[in-house]
């Protein structure tokens, strides 16, 4: 009897460890599909209003990647999470997913982003789109993997114009002995130097003041920043010159992107397609309507460089071609330069 009773209790001990095995087997397997269902959480930061360009596009990428039921996005824009300072390392430190600087941001990481820069390099917006979408343009957004990075889009802000208080600017000639306002950067110090003209490092901000008192003469900017930052208040002449681009790269960390599956990259990568070329029409349509204001305000007098004059230019650009064409890359440039 004792022996009956020891082995009647080993085995309900044993089919209870074997209930309980099973149990936490099933817990186990609930818990790691609860996981796989879990949404990702994509953190979308970036320095500019939602009525813009840039933050269209980014409310519109949300849209469309979480119809995929995968992702979960939190766009915050006008620098509400990271200002332009920061959001370099926290997108590195993954604090962020997705940021989308201004090209001339990323130039301390590659020098060849410097080619947005380039003055008169592109010979319309269409040529600098087929840039970057052509096999150079992704190259160039891949060279950020060294650095943690890797480029997703590019969403092209529009080219630059030249605005002054002066006179009309026709020849390389015109422009000398004035000063300009820039962005901080070598190549934007450099072409006006080579114009015979000087150049001022200037927050965006500053500059409607800075025109106004006469700090500096003139300027170089998009249509719509012109319009909308009304610069016709205090800049009598505007030359149609299309010298050089505003353009911004939507990147991402490779710590975040290496977590995501194949599938998930493909439908993040065709969501961004989606995005940027939505972000590009926004660009134009903005650009479009500001210059069509800006001639109909008659405030400025507006000049088109002709092809005659645009040479002109080009040949006076040639010393900064030669003091930057192997920093930047030799290849770029001449891509650039054949795009149509």
């Amino acid at each position: 009897m004792t022996k009956c009773l020891v082995k009647r209790t080993l085995f309900f001990l044993l089919g209870a460890i074997m209930v309980a095995t099973a149990a936490g087997c099933g817990g186990a397997s609930d818990t790691k599909k609860a996981d796989t269902g879990k949404k990702i959480s994509v953190k979308f930061s970036h320095v500019v209003a939602e009525g813009t360009p840039k933050g269209q596009a980014a409310l519109k990428f949300k849209e469309i990647l979480e119809k995929s039921g995968q992702f979960e996005v939190q766009i915050f824009p006008s620098s509400q999470l990271y200002g332009d300072k920061e959001e370099l390392e926290a997108l590195k430190a993954n604090n962020v997913q997705l940021i989308a600087p201004s090209v001339t941001k990323l130039v301390g990481f590659v020098p060849a982003f410097q080619l947005v820069d380039m003055p008169f390099l592109f010979k319309s917006d269409q040529a600098a789109y087929n840039f970057y979408d052509g096999p150079k343009g992704q190259q160039l957004m891949n060279t950020l993997k060294s650095h943690g990075m890797l480029g997703l889009g590019w969403w092209p802000n529009g080219s630059k114009h030249l605005t002054n208080s002066k006179r009309p600017l026709k020849t390389p000639a015109d422009v000398k002995g004035m000063k300009f306002r820039t962005q901080s950067g070598g190549v934007l110090d450099e072409q006006f130097k080579a114009l015979g003209a000087g150049s001022q490092t200037m927050a965006f901000g500053e500059v409607y003041q800075a025109l106004n008192s006469k700090a500096v003469d003139g300027q170089e900017n998009t249509f719509n920043n012109i319009d909308t930052q009304k610069y016709s208040e205090v800049q009598k002449y505007m030359t149609i010159s299309s010298h050089g681009r505003l353009d911004y790269v939507v990147i991402t960390n490779t710590k975040f992107w290496e977590s995501l599956t194949p599938d998930q990259q493909k439908i993040f990568t065709a969501a961004m397609t989606e995005a940027s070329l939505f972000e590009r029409k926004l660009a134009d349509d903005l650009n479009n309507k500001s210059f069509e204001k800006l001639k109909s305000s008659g405030k400025m007098e507006i000049y088109t460089l002709t092809d005659a004059d645009r040479t002109a230019f080009e040949k006076a650009m040639e010393p900064v071609y030669a003091k930057y064409a192997d920093v930047i890359g030799k290849d770029y440039i001449e891509a650039a330069r054949n795009s149509k």
